[in-house]
């Protein structure tokens, strides 16, 4: 199955929405993190998101090159060719994008889902953030209001963000702002609704107390019935057709019962970095450490190829990214809740 098309990605979303269940969005940076999580979502029978940053896309175009829209159209190209393999749907999204970067980033993968629309295909990524947190609400919704009209000729979905989400990840460091900073209010979903909506279909990213980075349980306090409170305020103006399919950010080190109580307020996408980042890495240093004297030339020996081959511990790390992201599905309850057999043979 390759990548979903976007009448398949609406699909999803509106699944996920009814069925009071979330998709995890991991972010990738090179074919084996794509792998490790196309075997997540297939093995956990789940459908899923599967997002570039622009750190991640500046990584996969290597390190001489240094171009982030460059590597986010690689790492697309290539998990459009690897999910033919797979018998779930996922999508293709990019993660954070500030104002300064929309010009060397969103514009180019814009512009490559555009020829690929000419020559017959599908956009190459079903959906792009924007986040234009960094600047009053009023510029951000101008700017978005901008991107999401592009969007929508393209039939890509925006992601946009009002809030900040605290802390630092792959570049983007909001740790020193004040507190208040990091709750949207109902006025500011409410204001977000009405500019967007008109539009085209759209991802929101509301803030409730979360943060970048990794943390022990309980060190982030968030505050769930801000989601509750915000779809309310919309949905007693608009009808409950309004409600919006929001966005989880910075959710490592959230306690289940938070996580869960999210999805009860319309969250349909939880990204995941940090901790795969983690289940990645912890299964490279266990083979260094274990096998050592292979791995290294010590004192003239030879090592042993078999040990410090690159491939002999990308698997592992392949295997335990997919397990974490497994746990993620279960935490999100989209374990079991793909829609690819339903959806198939309407597209």
């Amino acid at each position: 199955m390759p990548i979903a098309t976007p009448a398949q990605y609406r699909a999803m979303l509106d699944a996920a929405q009814k069925g009071g269940y979330a998709y995890p969005a991991i972010n990738v940076t090179s074919i084996t993190t794509i792998n490790g999580s196309l075997r997540a979502f297939a093995e956990a029978k789940s459908d899923g998101i599967i997002q570039v940053s622009t750190g991640g896309g500046e990584f996969a175009s290597g390190t001489c090159v240094k171009d982030a829209a460059f590597g986010a159209i690689i790492l697309a190209e290539a998990a459009h060719r690897l999910a033919e393999k797979y018998n779930v749907l996922v999508a293709l999204h990019t993660d954070h994008c500030h104002p300064s970067k929309v010009d060397s980033f969103l514009k180019p993968l814009l512009e490559a889902s555009r020829q690929r629309i000419a020559e017959g295909k599908g956009p190459l990524f079903q959906s792009h953030m924007f986040d234009g947190s960094v600047v009053a609400l009023e510029e951000n919704l101008k700017l978005s209001c901008e991107l999401l009209k592009e969007c929508n000729e393209l039939d890509i979905i925006l992601e946009v963000e009002a809030g900040c989400v605290g802390g630092e990840e792959d570049g983007h460091d909001t740790s020193g702002l004040p507190s208040e900073k990091l709750y949207t209010s109902p006025e500011d979903m409410l204001q977000v609704y009405e500019a967007l909506s008109p539009l085209g279909r759209f991802l929101f990213a509301a803030t409730f107390g979360n943060v970048h980075g990794t943390y022990k349980p309980g060190a982030v306090k968030l505050k769930p019935e801000i989601l509750r409170d915000g779809q309310a305020a919309v949905m007693a103006k608009h009808g409950a057709k309004a409600e919006m399919d929001l966005v989880f950010h910075g959710g490592s080190g959230s306690d289940l019962s938070d996580i869960r109580e999210t999805l009860d307020y319309g969250v349909v996408k939880m990204n995941i970095d940090t901790d795969t980042q983690y289940a990645f890495t912890r299964p490279i240093v266990t083979h260094i450490c274990q096998n050592i004297e292979g791995v290294l030339r010590v004192d003239g020996e030879v090592g042993d190829k078999k040990q410090y081959d690159p491939r002999s511990y990308l698997k592992k790390a392949e295997i335990g990214l997919a397990n974490r992201l497994k746990t993620a599905c279960d935490d999100l309850r989209s374990t079991g809740q793909t829609i690819f057999g339903t959806v198939w043979s309407f597209f």
